[in-house]
């Protein structure tokens, strides 16, 4: 069975050519093929939801040309395949994960607005994508966190512990596997408690904030146990925190080499793929790469 690519999304930016540069790194460390794309937009006049997306020549498309200058001369490429295509980019990239094993593309491309942190295009795709999707950020961004000793030096995952995915957990531990990182899950409890009260009701015992930190990070050790058996050269680190589970993850982004997230599960009530809004807050101000991962299959 051939091993799925990695894809990389490029439109000449250098927003582009930097995700790229990860996804390069990324595939040789799977040992797999790259498959770099480019998607020509429609025109705005055009209408997407009638056209059909096609295949355009890789030979001639300057965009593709510039990818293949920047890549030319590297010691010991992965197997590297140029695809153009053509349609609505939002819609193309997307559906280019059912046939890979990561897709990475940067914040923003050509288009929009220069003040965005995060592109309508990187967002899309983060959300609809059918394999984890890796956002590589401009570089300048910073985080309130402490940097440490290198530029990255961990894999840092965002840990529900009212429900982890077990998607996501195995991808950020396997990802630490590759690097040789320390991985560090961050497990957020909500503090201070607002119990909701019905009128007349008497307020519940007041329970201390060490206690609920403790019980979290307990149960974040449970959920941890099996994946720390199965890849026991990964050093792990539980930190329970108090408040916006999103805050605590931009802040650990200020040293990670990437930071994961995972994605909402689709509910019979909500049927259309959703981030979530620590996802998102993660993708608009990380200042690692994000790796946003589709969750694991719902168990019949």
């Amino acid at each position: 069975m051939s091993t799925l690519p990695v894809v990389a999304a490029v439109d000449g930016s250098d927003d582009s050519l930097r995700a790229l540069d990860w996804a390069v790194d990324a595939a040789r460390r799977r040992a797999a093929p790259l498959r770099v794309a480019h998607v020509r937009q429609y025109a705005h006049w055009a209408q997407p939801d009638v056209l059909t997306a096609g295949p355009a020549d890789p030979q001639d498309d300057p965009v593709l040309d510039r990818v293949r200058a920047h890549l030319e001369g590297r010691p010991g490429p992965p197997d590297t395949r140029y695809t153009g295509l053509e349609g609505a980019i939002g819609v193309v990239l997307p559906e280019l994960g059912a046939e890979a094993q990561l897709l990475v593309l940067g914040s923003r491309g050509r288009g929009g607005f220069a003040s965005l942190l995060l592109g309508s295009t990187s967002m899309a795709v983060a959300r609809d994508a059918a394999c984890p999707v890796v956002v590589v950020p401009r570089p300048g961004r910073e985080a309130p966190g402490d940097a440490g000793s290198g530029p990255y030096s961990r894999v840092v995952v965002g840990l529900k512990v009212d429900g982890p995915d077990e998607a996501t957990l195995e991808f950020a531990f396997t990802e630490a596997a590759r690097r040789g990182a320390r991985l560090r899950a961050v497990a957020a409890y909500p503090w201070p408690a607002q119990p909701w009260m019905m009128p007349g009701e008497l307020p519940p015992p007041i329970v201390e904030q060490n206690r609920i930190e403790d019980e979290a990070r307990v149960l974040a050790d449970g959920f941890l146990a099996p994946y720390r058996e199965r890849h026991p050269e990964v050093e792990v680190e539980t930190v329970a925190a108090a408040g916006d589970a999103a805050g605590h993850l931009v802040d650990a982004s200020a040293d990670a080499d990437v930071v994961v997230v995972g994605r909402h599960r689709r509910r019979l009530t909500a049927p259309a793929r959703m981030m979530g809004s620590v996802t998102q807050a993660v993708l608009l101000h990380a200042a690692s790469p994000v790796a946003v991962v589709p969750p694991a299959p719902a168990e019949d």
